[in-house]
């Protein structure tokens, strides 16, 4: 039976399947899964920061401190639906149809400035941080008329871009973050110049180690966490940057239980726009599909969120996240309690455990059906999200039903 146990309660002889460790991007343990063989690799687990792993107690040792997995699911189901009583944080003033053309302009041309700022920064060259900025008004004109718009255009990945689709991702979410809290539009713009640039210094890496698929040395570990300070020194020699760009450049690495880096910075000790780009960074790295990771659904990866609440993110703060982008975020690919998949096309503006879904697909016949939107807050519409899917299981092409 495999279960969740703290890590202070690992014993030799325990089989581990799961490390329980994505909060944290790239590591040098060589082995994810297997026996506990030795006191020195419980002490290396402990030192990476991880405080609960996963077992297989029919391959390994048991302990009473160990939770079996479908309670730790409904531990994680009654945070989940706690976080969906919250209500939305603002109402699109353009339907996502009237935004997206706009919106897929706007985030085509982010991913390509993000493409040449790296090859300028590999070139030596320097930043041209007014095109960055004349692109944060675009971006932000965008999300104050939808914000769906470029954030469900975030759910649309290719692997082999990663690197610019997640700062871009990661500008827009941290925005639209900022947005739900109240702040105003200098601070959205800030935190998305920050964000957009945030991985600027991994030009500096070299791509042995930051395309190795597998796990890294002790010595590529140490260069990998470097690209925060290589691309906070580079920040900090740019004219026109702001102290608060900086900050969320500089801080999404870290975590308030001080195993982040480059400073290992714990508690208030780290920003509050720090604290918020560690979730939004965390959320959006897991939900992607890289070389060694496949990306998780959007509400397993808020589940996840909610797990490493109080230890490695801000429990606060992480609600405030899934109170703006919903725990079925717009582009959400859903099975529904009829056995229907559909995306989600708008959220509800005072409940947002119940969105407009757009229906195409039947899984019982393994086949699509007439396309049509379906609003589950509607006294008529009895059907319901059972839970959030993978297109790729279905070969959905997201984009051409949104």
């Amino acid at each position: 039976m495999k279960k969740r146990i703290p890590v202070k309660s690992l014993k030799v002889g325990m089989y581990i399947t799961d490390l329980n460790k994505d909060w944290k991007p790239h590591n040098n343990i060589k082995r994810s899964k297997g026996f506990i063989r030795s006191e020195a690799i419980i002490e290396k687990i402990k030192n990476l920061g991880i405080t609960d792993i996963y077992i297989d107690t029919k391959k390994g040792k048991d302990h009473e401190d160990a939770i079996p997995i479908p309670e730790v699911d409904r531990e994680n189901q009654k945070k989940l639906e706690a976080a969906g009583e919250l209500k939305p944080h603002s109402k699109p003033i353009v339907s996502l149809n009237d935004e997206m053309n706009v919106a897929s302009k706007i985030h085509d041309e982010a991913i390509g400035l993000v493409n040449n700022v790296m090859e300028d920064v590999k070139l030596g060259q320097d930043i041209d941080i007014g095109s960055v900025d004349d692109l944060a008004d675009n971006m932000l004109d965008s999300i104050f008329r939808n914000h769906h718009a470029l954030t469900c255009l975030g759910c649309i990945r290719d692997k082999d871009s990663y690197l610019m689709e997640h700062s871009v991702n990661l500008s827009v979410l941290m925005s639209v973050y900022c947005r739900s809290m109240d702040m105003d539009r200098s601070i959205m713009h800030q935190t998305m110049v920050g964000a957009l640039l945030h991985d600027i210094g991994k030009v500096m890496v070299p791509d042995e180690i930051l395309h190795k698929p597998g796990k890294l040395s002790d010595h590529e570990f140490a260069e990998m966490k470097h690209h925060v300070v290589y691309g906070r020194d580079m920040l900090k020699a740019m004219e026109g940057v702001s102290e608060l760009s900086l900050t969320t450049m500089a801080q999404h690495h870290e975590r308030i239980d001080g195993s982040g880096y480059p400073e290992g910075l714990k508690g208030n000790e780290i920003s509050q726009h720090g604290k918020m780009v560690a979730i939004v960074d965390v959320y959006d790295a897991i939900t992607a599909d890289r070389c060694y990771h496949k990306g998780m659904t959007p509400t397993l990866a808020i589940k996840k969120l909610l797990e490493w609440s109080d230890n490695h993110l801000d429990r606060e703060l992480v609600n405030h996240f899934i109170r703006c982008i919903g725990i079925y975020p717009v582009g959400s690919l859903v099975l529904l309690e009829s056995g229907r998949l559909g995306i989600v096309v708008e959220s509800n503006e005072f409940d947002q455990r119940l969105p407009a879904i757009r229906v195409m697909y039947h899984t019982k016949f393994r086949s699509y059906i007439k396309t049509e939107v379906i609003d589950l807050a509607h006294p008529k519409v009895q059907d319901r999200i059972v839970k959030t899917v993978d297109p790729v299981d279905y070969q959905i092409p997201i984009k051409d039903f949104l």
